[in-house]
């Protein structure tokens, strides 16, 4: 078996190189990074079965190449919102299966317009496999199938700041701070302002309560469409980080409208890597974590039930693992239909979670577990509002330069 984990180098992808390099049935495993170096220093370390390439995901034909003869091609190339719509098109030119861990909604919906694409080509896109989306697709399947009728589907996610020191991950905790944001609400796909209806979400410990809120992430476009239940109604999909202030910072970031565009995006997010270790400490949890809950309402028998499902791991095992998992399903042709699909539509929750549990991720049985009531603030501190009026000042500064160039 042949593999290729295109980002591998990353912080969430290279946890899905070190499972895959302990595969006995993974023959040949290749590494492509934009970061060489680092890719080679990994591919080193895991053995002679695993090797390094170059590649960069704007150059389409070399990136079709890269790709061409694996049995699977797995992704963790973000920001996703740039990158995986071009990544999947490349892996549909090359013929050869596709899972990612997108978690950027309009990614997401710009994916799935390569459906026809794939189908013509008889290559399987598999998008957003990983935390959430992707273990939270599943653990919604998983309680669907609890029930004769699906009324709800509510995804939480929560997370500290300092359990991924991706860039990426900054640019997308940026982007789903930032304007309009898809929620499944009535029958219908709405948009609603990010960063609003927060509450509390208990998450199994050592997460433990944390504020969550309106984020773009996937699950509420591609639930409704894939799952395959008749009832749903509502599909919402909140989440927060640990460090409240933090919450509070991205969600200021946002309707100052200082993250409306990618180049805002990007010189943020370098400002943001570089004070990471200062910022963290807003709020510090006791121990990096990040967490995932679901709940999922609907009825049985006549009478209206819910059932709960969480989980806490480090952020690379809940997100590398599954992405792992599923490059040896598409490899093995376990997963085989073609077009693009989300988890919920192919993946059987029982054989998965019972492999990611070998793994060392497991799933808690949560229902009837609810957090009580607890007194929010009124508003953001003092330090947030002059912490986002300097990322306002830097960014104003910065982009006046580049005029002046």
């Amino acid at each position: 078996m042949k593999l290729i984990v295109l980002g591998g180098a990353g912080d969430m992808a290279s946890r899905a190189v070190r499972e895959l390099a302990g595969e006995a049935e993974v023959t040949a495993l290749t590494i492509a990074d934009y970061d060489l170096e680092t890719a080679r220093h990994l591919a080193q370390e895991l053995g002679d079965k695993v090797s390094a390439v170059w590649v960069d995901a704007n150059d389409h034909a070399a990136l079709v190449d890269t790709i061409r003869g694996h049995d699977a091609a797995a992704s963790g190339i973000g920001p996703f919102y740039r990158y995986e719509a071009r990544v999947a098109r490349a892996a549909i030119e090359a013929g050869v299966p596709y899972v990612s861990i997108c978690d950027d909604y309009d990614a997401a919906e710009a994916v799935l317009a390569l459906d026809e694409e794939a189908k013509a080509a008889g290559v399987t896109v598999l998008t957003g496999l990983g935390w959430t989306p992707g273990l939270s697709n599943v653990l919604a399947r998983k309680g669907a199938e609890q029930f004769d009728l699906v009324d709800e589907i509510n995804v939480s996610w929560g997370s500290s700041a300092s359990d991924s020191e991706g860039y990426a991950v900054i640019l997308h905790t940026l982007h789903i701070f930032t304007g309009q944001v898809p929620s499944f609400q009535k029958g219908r796909l709405v948009p609603v302002p990010a960063g609003t209806g927060k509450e509390v979400v208990l998450f199994p410990p050592p997460a433990g309560r944390v504020n969550c809120y309106h984020v773009g992430h996937p699950e509420p476009v591609t639930l409704p469409r894939f799952l395959g239940v008749p009832g749903v109604r509502t599909v919402t999909l909140k989440g927060g980080l640990i460090e409240q202030p933090l919450n509070d910072l991205a969600i200021w970031l946002g309707r100052l409208r200082l993250t409306d565009s990618p180049v805002k995006k990007d010189v943020l997010g370098q400002i943001i890597k570089a004070t990471l270790p200062f910022l963290s400490k807003l709020g510090e949890a006791e121990q990096p974590i990040s967490a995932v809950r679901v709940d999922v309402g609907g009825w049985k028998d006549s009478a209206y039930k819910q059932v709960s499902y969480g989980a806490a791991a480090h952020m690379p095992d809940l997100t590398g693992l599954p992405l792992a998992i599923g490059a040896l399903m598409l490899a093995r042709r376990e997963i085989s239909v073609p077009g693009v699909v989300a988890p919920e539509a192919c993946v059987k929750p029982e054989a998965f979670l019972a492999d990611l549990h070998r793994r060392g991720v497991v799933v808690q049985d949560m229902t009837g577990q609810w957090p009580q009531a607890v007194a929010q603030p009124a508003g953001p501190s003092p330090l947030v509002l002059a912490l986002a009026a300097t990322a306002g000042w830097l960014l104003f500064r910065w982009l006046c330069r580049r005029d002046e160039r």
